[in-house]
């Protein structure tokens, strides 16, 4: 076949871990998921690894992962989340490469990304180098096989940067058709102008560069791809798929690549169901001979380019003054207010780039006394970055140390690689993207510069931090009350910072609500716990104890006391401070708990004072998650409280109210509220017992049609869904417990009966999945007269057509499977 058609979805979110912490903490915006990389997955990522076909009643005949049909890129900072948080769509993601290995000739979908995002041509060339690398090296550990294309950030290029990557071994890049200047067919000598997006972007092209190297570059689609992101195209299946056959032309009298290119949170995230038009329309495009799905590498390697290419250099998809978007207003914007200028982008681009020569001035200062080649280190770091392992770093450190190393020594040139790397993720494009200096993305690339800034401190002992925070002045927000950034930066990077002392602080208030182990994890902290003596009296409850508090990414450790006195409710008084030995330690013990044995509060609070000085915390000082789930569990006596309240108000008057309702009298909205409340309560109790009693619910269920009430079911929902996804997950384990397959039919069709958007699309997973793996087995059995296969298979039946199965084809095709 001479028609081929090539996919590419760039999935990609920015970096939004707390720099110290190494973790995401709650992002309130993207409720009722913790933070926009859990909202993203769930509507994106995770669907385009089981979407589904559906037939003409919209009942699902197949389930697919679209990652084994299209070409695609994820940004290693999403995976290194997605590893830990969202391990099977993850597992989804690496399988789907293998698979493609065997479908496209020993060629995967997968292709590499530089490494966080950063406009590789306004980066300096060691970042550079060090951003294709890690790029590279962290491709390698996930996909076990070396990248045959690289993701350009934003299709951002300059001839320096296809340099590095064809020296690393790089393939081919994927850019804009307005990226193209002119080109020629190989072996002549005239070139031909298709600037302006003017270029035929059905084959590839070869680009020869200074040094004598070549690389290969796909120019994408470019009317089909903004048709996809922008023109509501995905709205329907078929009419996606008779667009894409419209970039083929019969006048083309050789093979043919139709290949577009967008983000891949246009499949789901931005388009709700896209990932369903396009497993449809490249399934209709296969299915009837109409083209073949192919990847980049695998075509590059069928049909080598019969033409050269040169580009316009600075150039981008998503801006179209090249790269200004950037560093400096030039207009482009997410459009959200007209009325605002970007005027503040130069100037932060200019404080980050005098920080980074600062930083790099540092690094190969300090860096040349432990290690053979500083640079040549960062750029193997990364290995340290993807196993934290003692035995790893061990491997590492021998290989680059100048001379042995003591332990601190060590902690200084981790502390040294750190300081590097987050100085370039402060340079992760997100941070200038959009209209306002103040916006989460940005204040994200300055909380990556203070933790840059701070650990140059630590390591020179200098205070760049004020000069820094200087030049941000020159950068004016565009909301009056943010000022510019010097005031952004003390106002929202400066509360976030961490150090030993304060994850103490969360360790130690914390600690009055959670009990700890002797070894506890703190995020990206270890805590051990070296004494502790605990008091209560009533509801009020003194701790005083020791502890090493360690950093798990450089080592850096120090031993604190600390103590901390909890009054009831939400009132917490603490104190930290670093250990000053056994006596000085022993006697502020002593005097506290004396106090505390006394009764005498004020005592206490004027004993802490002077112990700890001005290192006094509350509860306002834990990390945001454990603050909200400490809060939770104060609220928790309270909320009770006012369901029992709403629970016997129901139970009161629902006959009363009943017998209003048969009178044709409207029944009073108060009661209405209470109604709601007390039965929302009741059936998120039920789903939470270990034991589901399914006549309870039903009755609860039966209640809330009778009063209709109008309840918000967001919480509900999440409760109930779960419980069933864990009963599913318990049938996937014994596929064959009858017991539990009809428990969760009856649970599922009550759910059914609930005025509420239940999502089965976990549970719908794990019934094809069993379908997959045991229908056949039974089935045969019952065939041969099993009657427990044969009930078994029955029940199995009438679940699928719950969860909206078309159980016709899929159970048939199980049949026909080898159970694999």
């Amino acid at each position: 076949m001479d028609r081929y058609i090539c996919i590419h979805c760039h999935f990609y979110q920015p970096p939004r871990e707390n720099p110290w912490l190494e973790a995401i903490e709650v992002q309130d915006t993207a409720y009722p998921f913790h933070d926009w990389n859990e909202r993203i997955n769930a509507e994106c990522y995770a669907p385009n690894s089981a979407s589904r076909i559906l037939d003409g009643d919209k009942r699902i005949m197949e389930i697919v992962s679209n990652y084994s049909k299209i070409s695609f890129n994820f940004g290693p900072t999403l995976l290194s989340w997605m590893e830990q948080r969202s391990p099977e769509v993850y597992r989804t993601i690496l399988e789907s490469d293998k698979e493609s290995l065997k479908r496209m000739s020993g060629h995967g979908n997968a292709i590499a990304q530089a490494y966080n995002h950063i406009i590789m041509p306004l980066a300096h060339p060691q970042d550079k180098r060090t951003q294709v690398i890690w790029g590279i090296k962290d491709f390698e550990y996930r996909f076990k096989r070396f990248p045959e294309g690289m993701w350009l950030p934003e299709t951002a290029v300059d001839l320096e940067t296809l340099e590095i990557l064809a020296e690393q071994g790089i393939l081919f890049v994927i850019l804009a058709p307005h990226q193209a200047s002119r080109v020629r067919k190989t072996g002549t000598g005239k070139w031909k102008d298709v600037s302006n997006g003017r270029i035929d972007p059905t084959r590839a092209y070869l680009l020869r560069l200074s040094s004598g190297r070549t690389i290969n570059i796909f120019f994408y689609d470019g009317p089909i791809s903004r048709a996809v992101a922008f023109e509501k195209l995905l709205d329907s299946g078929e009419a996606f798929a008779a667009r894409l056959l419209t970039g083929f032309s019969d006048i083309r009298k050789r093979p043919q690549l139709l290949n577009i290119a967008t983000d891949g949170e246009t499949y789901g995230h931005h388009h709700t169901f896209g990932e369903m038009a396009l497993t449809y329309a490249l399934e209709y495009i296969e299915r009837k001979g109409l083209a073949r799905c192919t990847n980049y590498g695998e075509y590059l390697a069928r049909h080598l380019p019969s033409h050269e290419v040169q580009i316009l250099e600075n150039t981008s998809w998503s801006c179209y003054h090249g790269i200004e978007r950037w560093r400096s207003d030039c207009g482009c914007s997410s459009g959200g207010f007209p009325e605002w200028n970007q005027s503040w982008r130069a100037p932060l681009r200019e404080a980050l780039d005098w920080l980074r020569d600062i930083l790099f001035a540092t690094y190969e200062e300090n860096a040349g006394k432990y290690l053979k080649d500083p640079w040549e280190a960062r750029n193997d770091y990364i290995g340290i970055m993807l196993d934290r392992s003692r035995g790893k770093f061990n491997g590492f450190i021998g290989k680059h140390k100048t001379r042995d190393l003591a332990s601190d020594d060590e902690i200084t040139v981790l502390k040294l690689l750190e300081m590097q790397r987050h100085a370039m993720l402060m340079y992760t494009s997100c941070g200038w993207f959009f209209d306002e200096l103040s916006g989460i993305e940005t204040i994200q690339i300055l909380k990556y510069a203070a933790r840059a800034i701070q650990l140059a401190g630590e390591i020179s002992g200098s205070d760049i931090e004020p000069e820094f925070v200087k030049r941000l002045k020159n950068a004016k927000s565009n909301i009056q009350e943010h000022g510019d950034g010097a005031e952004i930066y003390e106002r929202f990077v400066k509360p976030a910072m961490v150090d030993l002392k304060k994850v103490a602080v969360h360790y130690a208030v914390s600690s009055v609500i959670e009990e700890y182990p002797d070894d506890a994890d703190v995020f990206s902290y270890a805590v051990q716990r070296k004494d502790r003596e605990s008091i209560r009296s009533g509801d009020k409850r003194l701790n005083v104890g020791k502890i090493t508090v360690s950093s798990k990414i450089t080592g850096d450790a120090e031993d604190i006391s600390y103590c901390t006195l909890y009054l009831g409710g939400h009132i917490f008084h603490g104190g930290v401070r670093s250990f000053l030995g056994d006596q000085p330690y022993g006697t502020m013990k002593r005097e506290i708990a004396d106090a505390f044995e006394h009764g005498d509060v004020a005592k206490m609070i004027h004993l802490m004072d002077t112990h700890f000085g001005m290192h006094n915390y509350s509860l306002v000082h834990l990390f945001l998650d454990k603050q909200r789930e400490v809060l939770q569990v104060i609220l928790r006596e309270t909320i009770e409280g006012y369901e029992r309240v709403y629970q016997k108000i129901f139970d009161n008057d629902r006959i009363l109210m009943g017998f209003l309702q048969e009178a044709g009298m409207p029944v009073p909205k108060i009661f209405q509220t209470a109604a709601g409340h007390a039965l929302l309560s009741s059936i998120k109790n039920e789903f939470q017992k270990d034991d589901v009693d399914l006549e309870k619910i039903g009755a609860i269920i039966r209640d809330i049609k009778k009063w209709r009430v109008s309840l918000d079911l967001t919480d509900a929902e999440f409760i109930v869904r779960r419980k069933t996804e864990r009963f599913m997950a318990e049938l996937a384990e014994d596929p064959e417990n009858i017991s539990l397959l009809s428990r969760i039919q009856g649970t599922i069709g009550l759910l059914r009966s609930i005025p509420a958007n239940i999502n089965y699309w976990t549970i719908q997973n794990i019934y094809y999945r069993i379908a997959k793996r045991s229908f056949r087995e039974i089935s045969q059995r019952a065939d041969g007269g099993d009657k427990d296969a044969g009930l078994w298979a029955d029940r199995f039946r009438q679940l699928g057509e719950l969860i909206y199965f078309n159980t016709g084809t899929v159970l048939r095709e199980s049949l026909r499977s080898k159970g694999e």
